[in-house]
C-alpha cells in the first residue's frame, strides 16, 4: 500500500509560479509511474503530467512549455513545477502513482488527497 501526500498548493496571482510536492511513503516508490491530474470545479478530472520509472515525462497540451513533472527516488517525491500560471490552472490538483499495463494505458492504483491551487487574475 502506497501513501501519497500533496503539498505546495495556494493562491497565487496569475503569471506566478508554484511548486507541488508529492512524497510517497509504503512502498516501492522507484517502480512506479507517477502522474498529476487535476480537477476544477464541474469539471471532470484531467492528467496533468505523467513521469516513468526511468524519467520519461509527457504533459498535456494545456501546460506543455509551462509545467515540469520531475522526481526524486531518493526521496520518494514527485514535483509539478509550475510557471506562467492561469486563471484557468485552478483546481485541485492530485499525483498517483501507477503502472503501464499497455503501451497506452496506465492503472493508476494510488492517490493523493489533493491540494488546491487557486490562480486569481
Amino acid at each position: 500500500q502506497v501513501q501519497l501526500v500533496e503539498s505546495g498548493g495556494g493562491l497565487v496571482q496569475a503569471g506566478d509560479s508554484l511548486r507541488l510536492s508529492c512524497a510517497a511513503s509504503g512502498g516501492t516508490f522507484s517502480s512506479y509511474t507517477m502522474g498529476w491530474f487535476r480537477q476544477a470545479p464541474g469539471k471532470q478530472r484531467e492528467l496533468v503530467a505523467t513521469i516513468t520509472s526511468g524519467g520519461g515525462t509527457n504533459d498535456a497540451d494545456s501546460v506543455k512549455g509551462r509545467f515540469t513533472i520531475s522526481r526524486d527516488n531518493a526521496k520518494n517525491t514527485v514535483y509539478l513545477q509550475m510557471k506562467s500560471l492561469k486563471p484557468e490552472d485552478t483546481a485541485v490538483y492530485y499525483c498517483a502513482a501507477g503502472q503501464r499495463v499497455h503501451v497506452d494505458t496506465i492503472l493508476w492504483h494510488y492517490w493523493g488527497q489533493g491540494t488546491q491551487v487557486t490562480v486569481s487574475s
